[in-house]
């Protein structure tokens, strides 16, 4: 069971250095793992992508029929279709207000200044086999900023296609899917083979082996990823006494429930309200499907922390950096208005007692979020993401006269003779 530790000053750092020293460590054997995936790919193509669908996923079958999708999905109950339709409309509606605009200058000189946006030409989304809602948050976003061509990249387990995950891409029009998982999936779509052409930018959620692939062929220069890392799942939730033990014990199996490597971790100044969780913990477990995953994740992964104070609690926060963080605390408000500073590194907060951190899964909020400390500098997946700016200078003969002096002084005092001879050269042109 998930972990007591006893918040001070004269701990702090080594306590919170224990919790989160393991997130962002690469271990030897799993990126000789993933680095001998890549090799194999990058050698053998598609033979070796087929043989390790085989091993994983019993799946000899790397593209998926036309027929074999459309039957999938007309197996699904109505009442499913409309939840997932439900969630793509309002996933759609919110994510559209993120859309980029051009920016447009004229200054007082006649100069123009453009950042010229435009959307990336591929994209891949990488989908666990049964996320239809992971499905959802990526593709309709690649979508909303024009990105031509959508691949959804996700497993198919025994051969099988998750209808729900069909019903998902069809919803959002991707243009291709490809039954591939772990990180000869990323590989390949970095890479590319015969069947599988690259892409400009993969995204979604995976595990350590999905996640460190995307490092390494990112690091090489051969895929864009997102900005955040997209790792195993995190969730601290600040609580107190208005809290009910339930909702509490609740949020943290729904996060362990993702894999045996998320971190779930409750802080509060009350130790009886950690206790009575701690017991409810131990009860509830044995209901989910998924109990063996959850105590693990919860016996290596789970802490219950007692601090002091709400600065004590603060600081937690603002040094562990979770993807979600979940307010059940009476004056929430104190904290959400105008969001305290030590609040900025999280990925997603679901403030208040009617707010729920797995309700927030489905939208109209983003569920891929950063985690491994990674919000310290990077909010969730947006739009923006699946774009680029172009800078375009266009300069008028007297902005030609103005900027030039600075600009050949400066590349003087760089000592780049070539920069400030091409500046003078061009600056003729305005006398």
């Amino acid at each position: 069971m998930a972990k007591l530790l006893r918040l001070n000053r004269k701990n702090f750092k080594s306590l919170l250095n224990k919790i989160t020293r393991n997130r962002n460590q690469i271990d030897a054997k799993t990126e000789f793992i993933v680095n001998k995936i890549i090799k194999d790919v990058l050698k053998n193509g598609d033979r070796a992508l087929i043989k390790y669908e085989k091993r994983f996923n019993n799946n000899s079958n790397i593209i998926p029929t036309n027929d074999k999708i459309n039957k999938s999905i007309k197996n699904l109950k109505p009442e499913l279709k409309k939840a997932i339709k439900d969630t793509y409309n309002r996933i759609i509606n919110w994510h559209k207000l993120q859309n980029r605009r051009d920016i447009y200058q004229i200054d007082k000189f006649g100069n123009r200044f453009y950042y010229i946006n435009r959307p990336l030409k591929s994209a891949a989304i990488y989908c666990p086999g049964n996320l239809p809602s992971t499905a959802l948050m990526n593709c309709a976003l690649a979508k909303i900023a024009g990105v031509k061509r959508v691949v959804l990249c996700t497993p198919a387990i025994n051969g099988k296609l998750n209808g729900s995950v069909m019903y998902a891409a069809k919803l959002c029009n991707v243009n291709e899917i490809i039954n591939l998982s772990g990180a000869s999936a990323i590989a390949a779509l970095s890479i590319g083979t015969k069947k599988i052409k690259p892409v400009d930018i993969i995204t979604g959620p995976g595990s350590k082996y999905v996640a460190i692939a995307k490092r390494i062929l990112s690091y090489k220069n051969l895929i864009a990823q997102e900005r955040m890392y997209a790792g195993e799942s995190e969730i601290v939730c600040w609580c107190d006494e208005t809290a009910s033990s339930d909702e509490i014990a609740y949020s943290l199996l729904a996060q362990s429930e993702h894999s045996d490597g998320v971190l779930s971790i409750m802080i509060s100044k009350n130790l009886n309200l950690i206790k009575r969780v701690r017991n409810r913990l131990k009860i509830l477990i044995k209901n989910l499907p998924r109990k063996k995953i959850v105590a693990k994740s919860l016996r290596t992964n789970g802490y219950f922390i007692h601090a002091k104070t709400d600065n004590e609690i603060l600081e937690c926060i603002e040094y562990i950096s979770p993807e979600h963080l979940e307010l059940q605390i009476k004056n929430y408000k104190k904290y959400i208005n105008r969001l305290h500073p030590k609040l900025n590194t999280t990925g997603s907060i679901a403030a208040g007692p009617f707010s729920s951190m797995a309700l927030s899964d489905y939208g109209p909020t983003q569920h891929s979020l950063p985690t491994g400390g990674s919000a310290r500098y990077a909010g969730g997946l947006n739009v923006g993401d699946f774009c680029k700016f172009i800078s375009v200078n266009e300069l008028s003969k007297k902005g030609l006269k103005f900027l030039s002096k600075s600009g050949y002084i400066l590349a003087e005092e760089e000592k780049l003779r070539g920069h400030s001879l091409s500046i003078k050269t061009k600056a003729v042109r305005s006398k």
